[in-house]
């Protein structure tokens, strides 16, 4: 394992990468996966530059064994709280064990079956699905195996997402400077934590399993300055980060994609 400290500082920003590794896995793709990444709803972004990291190396994960079944009604939205995504329905449920109370939400899968390979995001909880299993929507599910098929075994692991944008911040309904809950989208790989900076010390938020960190005593009125990181331990630092009840504020970086080692 390669252990490492990167970093790059652009227009007030800082993002840091700190020992890419933990046993996750990544994978190459085309273009990033869409969904709950889309465009803001009236929310302005946030100071700084955009910039996108060097890519770097990481530790390859083994494949998790299970099945697949579909769900009829997938449309992108459900427990993780996403918006639907009618224009990309390449979605999925995660089971209750790797649901993770959340931590699965927004992250990509790589998914062999009988009759090919495809990329979802994970969107929803199959509450009855056992681990190893994801429910997939139908036009995910077929390009797999014959919908007549009802389940199959396959082979799946966590890939980046490949987005090319920044990561994206929601503001939940209902927030306010004393209950404030926020949401990381558009993130190439599952998110670890959020903190925010208070007092010049940083504060990490409280996830819960409808995929919104938390800060029960609220933030503040804003701008914020948040630190995201994620499984890899990539870690973002966003400063200016203004308020916006209901709406999406666009952030400053992405993580980067990890290679696998040959």
């Amino acid at each position: 394992m390669r252990s490492f400290v990167l970093a790059w500082a652009v227009g007030g920003f800082l993002l840091l990468v700190t020992g890419c590794g933990g046993g996750e896995a990544s994978s190459g793709g085309g273009g990033g996966a869409g969904g709950d990444g889309g465009a803001g709803t009236g929310a302005a972004g946030s100071t700084g530059s955009t910039t996108t990291p060097t890519p770097m190396f990481c530790d390859s994960v083994q494949d998790v064994q299970g099945k697949a079944t579909y769900y009829d009604f997938a449309d992108g939205s459900g427990a993780c709280s996403f918006d639907p995504t009618p224009d990309d329905l390449m979605v999925g449920a995660m089971n209750a064990p790797d649901y993770q109370g959340s931590g699965a939400c927004g992250a990509c899968a790589e998914i062999d079956g009988p009759n090919g390979s495809i990329r979802v995001r994970i969107v929803d909880l199959c509450p009855e699905c056992e681990s190893g299993h994801i429910d997939l929507s139908p036009e995910a599910f077929e390009q797999i195996a014959e919908l007549s098929a009802g389940v199959v075994p396959i082979s799946w692991r966590y890939a980046s997402c490949d987005y090319l944008l920044p990561i994206q911040y929601k503001f939940k309904e209902g927030s306010n400077q004393w209950w404030t809950a926020v949401q990381i989208r558009r993130h190439n790989y599952r998110i670890a934590k959020l903190e925010y900076e208070k007092d010049g010390m940083w504060v990490d938020v409280a996830r819960l399993d409808y995929n919104y960190f938390v800060e029960e005593q609220g933030m503040g009125p804003g701008p914020y300055h948040f630190r995201v990181t994620d499984v890899l331990g990539q870690v973002v630092e966003d400063s200016g980060i203004e308020f916006a009840e209901g709406g999406i504020v666009e952030g400053k970086a992405q993580f980067a994609t990890c290679l696998a080692h040959e």
